[in-house]
């Protein structure tokens, strides 16, 4: 082990940093805070000896209620490039966007108790951004910098899903020996999440036929009628190993007429990678028959944004790296399996060993009760560095060549 970690992991600028990301709402949607954070994490991401860039979102839509498509902005993505022809390179992952708009009530910070500060983003990840520029910057201060290089990427829409990131996400985690992203640890007391299910948003438009409710509504064609339908159809696919969540219907008017227009929106969790794709494949199959049997036209818009999460042997290599590392700074670190879902989920299904709760300890996250463990800024960087400098002397080699 080569990484001696320096005194000047400096938690009080840590948490200076974090306090003034904080008071920059971020919400996925504000344009102008996503770009006033961009050009702060540039700024502050420059201490570190690579090339910085912002670059633009990839495209996206989304379905308004009456059914159009129309386009989602979102806001720019940092990367940081260090040392891109090292033989072992690494990915580092963030976010920079919160789930608080600007017209969100929760905008300000203050002190719960000594040492626990809430407010918007201190925990899910500003601070876990703080996490990785330290850990980094500590990193480079040691012997073993020049035999790793790392990609790093905070991106500006993960809360929504990283549809606007996803494809950068893969071309980033393209050959890299190993992944640390730093979202919040699971629990306060710093466990980590392990395996973790997927995630999938879909919008199904469902076009009827109007007509009066009295006089001929058998020459109407129910389009609220076929969504019930879809909904208890869709239920009827839940087993062991996925959920079904049918979270929205709109669509109809007035009384007296036949609705020629629906819009059902859900949520699928699934456990695994042969539930995804069965669902996908059965999805098909009852939108072709609700078509036919309700002579509506059906239209599907969206799918699996986060693949499932399993946890191989190269994977459990990284976190009993990561626990091995811990206890050598008297860090006792458990892992606990999750329903919840992030961009580690993105990095996995590239074929990558991934840690995905490096960040903070804290909790209440996307509520007006989260709150960030100041302590654990400068806790959390030293874990960070001694798994890095670990990295960096070949301490998954064999693991990738395995």
């Amino acid at each position: 082990m080569t990484l001696t970690l320096p005194k000047q992991i400096d938690s009080t600028r840590m948490l200076e940093q974090v306090q003034a990301w904080s008071a920059i709402n971020t919400g996925t949607g504000n344009l102008e805070g996503l770009a006033r954070q961009a050009d702060a994490l540039a700024e502050a991401f420059g201490a570190l000896p690579g090339e910085v860039e912002l670059v633009d979102p990839a495209p996206v839509t989304a379905i308004a209620a009456d059914g159009s498509e129309f386009a989602k902005p979102n806001g720019q993505h940092l990367i940081v490039r260090v040392r891109p022809r090292a033989n072992r390179r690494i990915l580092l992952t963030g976010h920079m966007d919160t789930v608080f708009p600007p017209d969100h009530p929760f905008q300000e910070q203050k002190w719960l108790e000594d040492g626990v500060l809430n407010g918007p983003g201190v925990a899910d990840m500003k601070g876990g951004i703080a996490v990785i520029l330290h850990a980094l910057m500590a990193f480079e201060e040691s012997a073993s910098a020049g035999s790793l290089g790392y990609d790093i990427l905070v991106n500006s829409d993960e809360e929504t899903g990283s549809l606007a990131s996803s494809d950068l996400i893969a071309d980033l985690a393209r050959g890299k020996l190993a992944a640390l992203t730093f979202e919040p640890a699971a629990l306060p007391d710093g466990t980590l999440a392990h395996a973790r299910g997927g995630t999938g948003n879909y919008s199904i438009t469902l076009t009827g036929k109007s007509a009066h409710a009295g006089r001929n509504p058998e020459d109407g064609r129910n389009a609220l009628v076929a969504a019930a339908d879809l909904m208890l159809r869709l239920k009827q696919l839940e087993r062991e190993d996925i959920t079904v969540n049918p979270a929205k219907l709109e669509g109809g008017g007035p009384n007296n007429v036949v609705p020629d227009h629906a819009l059902l929106r859900f949520n699928i969790r699934p456990k695994s990678t042969e539930a995804m794709e069965g669902f996908d494949r059965k999805l098909d199959a009852i939108l072709h028959q609700i078509g036919e049997e309700h002579d509506v036209g059906v239209k599907r818009h969206g799918g699996v944004t986060r693949p499932p999460k399993p946890v191989d042997a190269r994977a459990q290599k990284l976190f009993d790296l990561v626990r091995e590392c811990g206890a050598e700074l008297g860090q006792d670190i458990a892992w606990k399996s999750t329903g919840g879902v992030c961009d580690g989920n993105n990095i996995a299904a590239c074929g990558v060993p991934v840690v995905d709760t490096m960040g903070v300890r804290g909790g209440a996250i996307h509520s007006s009760d989260e709150f960030l463990i100041v302590d654990s800024l400068a806790e959390r960087a030293a874990l960070a560095a001694r798994v890095i400098g670990r990295l960096s002397d070949g301490a998954l080699d064999e693991a990738k060549s395995a």
